[in-house]
């Protein structure tokens, strides 16, 4: 049984106000290493339902920071999903860190972001993945 890997990372400055995106670049890990990611009508599907993901867990990450008065000057991401043959997502990984511009983050503060990011309209709508986590670090 072959599994499917999908691994994507992205860079993003913001501006004011609210964590607008200034900057974002988004890679996809290939056989050639990282590659700028190129979304077109040839893309496969799946790769578009990974990318769909990660940007709502962007927005949400960084929306909810904004709500929280935490100002980002930029982030790093990443997502690692790994899909059964049959296309069923057995690994879902997000990880986030981002530098402050302004604010001072509490415990209470990550909690609530990363849960608020794990109900973004499209992880709300895949099924429970049973090694999936979302981490969140703010400096």
């Amino acid at each position: 049984m072959s599994q499917h890997k999908f691994h994507l990372r992205l860079s993003c400055r913001y501006k004011d106000p609210d964590n607008t995106i200034d900057t974002l670049a988004v890679e996809v890990l290939t056989g050639d290493g990282w590659q700028p990611l190129d979304l077109n009508p040839q893309s496969p599907g799946f790769m578009l339902f990974v990318y769909t993901l990660f940007h709502c867990q962007h927005t949400f990450m960084r929306v909810n920071c904004a709500e929280r008065r935490l100002m980002l000057e930029s982030a790093e991401g990443g997502i690692d999903v790994v899909a059964s043959e049959e296309w069923v997502l057995e690994q879902l990984h997000i990880d986030f860190s981002g530098k402050l511009k302004s604010g001072s983050p509490t415990g209470g503060d990550i909690d609530y972001i990363t849960d608020r990011m794990r109900h973004c309209p499209v992880s709300m709508n895949i099924k429970t993945v049973a090694d999936s986590r979302t981490v969140l670090r703010l400096a």
